[in-house]
């Protein structure tokens, strides 16, 4: 948007040529065209599918890599340049970075599946609380002094419960 102003500034405040604003603000002459000719305020490019071609054959493999992963401690998942080198070891010629989206948008979709199973919890008055205990500083008639701290939170209310002991 900061682009699209001075571009219009120069152009029509400062009478600049297209080749002297393409020169100084370091835009291309198209972009340059394009913004002159519109009225618009920002302009953005959004691709609704990134085609996969040499992925396509390869999907099921590489789900499986990634599906095994899911399972393993995160010490032991193997990292996606790995997976992509067991790929490319079974015969596939495509990309790192095809591999690399593909497994974005594969976690994505996992995420949004895992995301609509929330089940929100509900406790009955009494039925659950939770316990800490602390350490505090307190003063008490001039003197510092040390006392234990029972905390309790009721989990149907939350409401909070302390008692102090010396």
């Amino acid at each position: 948007m900061d682009t699209i102003a001075r571009v219009r500034r120069a152009f029509h405040v400062q009478g600049w040529s297209v080749k002297k604003i393409v020169r100084e603000l370091h835009v291309s002459r198209n972009t340059v065209r394009k913004i002159l000719r519109s009225d618009e305020t920002d302009f953005s490019y959004e691709r609704e599918r990134q085609p996969l071609p040499r992925i396509g054959a390869w999907k099921a493999e590489i789900e499986r890599f990634l599906t095994a992963n899911e399972g393993k401690p995160s010490r032991e998942r193997l990292t996606l340049i790995r997976i992509y080198e067991e790929v490319r070891a079974l015969g596939y010629d495509g990309s790192y970075d095809a591999i690399r989206r593909y497994a974005k948008t594969w976690a994505k979709n996992r995420g949004a599946v895992t995301a609509e199973a929330y089940v929100p919890l509900y406790y009955a008055p009494g039925e659950a609380y939770q316990f800490d205990w602390s350490h505090e500083i307190i003063l008490v008639n001039g003197v510092t002094t040390t006392v234990k701290v029972a905390h309790v939170r009721l989990c149907h209310s939350r409401m909070m419960f302390a008692r102090a002991y010396a």
